[in-house]
């Protein structure tokens, strides 16, 4: 998915079937950061849920948008043998960021962060699986109910996906992060990959494994 990036976000927070809107222009800074072989460093906030080894000298970090058919396939598909060979092996440190091209990717990522880091990679895998059906309709009501579902079918109530939904601190938290993100690495398409520090667009696995293998020294 290209889309250009706007120096300001409008996001809608879903309450009910409308929304309050918001506008952002500042950046948050991280809450750590980690070098990498490269000599360049990569910034682990507060929001990011890491999967891997935290000490590799080999970092991932996928942008996507939850409602980019890309990053669905590239989820389901490459994602999953970087997972089994690279992830789970504890060779490299992975985190997955959340790109906000529209409203509704905001609520689908709101909702995937609902339970937290508990919850947040199986949310991921449970939004992705099921893009096509949460996110086909063009009324906003409608998604909302549909991410509510989701969020049911993962274990919490009504009432906590609703509160996830309307917490407008967090959406607006999670728009600044997105924005920091996109002007820090010039991200413009989804997925996107910075690995060490460098910028590389969706790619096969194949490709993927020829990086990371020549990454880890192998």
């Amino acid at each position: 998915m290209n889309k250009l990036i706007l120096p300001a976000l409008a996001v809608a927070v879903a309450a009910g079937a409308g929304g309050w809107w918001y506008m952002s222009q500042n950046q948050q800074q991280p809450a750590a950061a980690i070098s990498t072989t490269t000599g360049q460093s990569t910034e682990i906030h507060a929001l990011d849920f890491p999967l891997g080894n935290p000490d590799s000298p080999v970092v991932v970090v996928e942008y996507s948008s939850f409602t980019c058919p890309h990053c669905a396939n590239f989820n389901q598909g490459a994602y999953q043998q970087i997972k089994e060979n690279f992830i789970d092996t504890d060779q490299i440190l992975f985190l997955k960021r959340e790109v906000y091209f529209d409203r509704y990717g905001l609520w689908a990522g709101m909702v995937a962060r609902c339970g937290g880091g508990t919850r947040y990679h199986g949310m991921v895998e449970l939004i992705y699986q099921t893009q096509s059906n949460w996110a086909g309709s063009n009324d906003p009501a409608v998604v909302a109910e549909n991410l509510r579902r989701l969020g049911r079918q993962a274990g919490m109530s009504d009432a906590e996906v609703t509160a996830c939904l309307e917490d407008a601190d967090k959406a607006l938290e999670l728009t600044e992060f997105y924005q920091a993100n996109a002007e820090t690495y010039g991200i413009r398409s989804t997925p996107s990959f910075v690995i060490n520090g460098e910028l590389y667009s969706n790619m096969p696995y194949a490709e993927f494994e020829r990086i990371l293998t020549e990454k880890l020294g192998g």
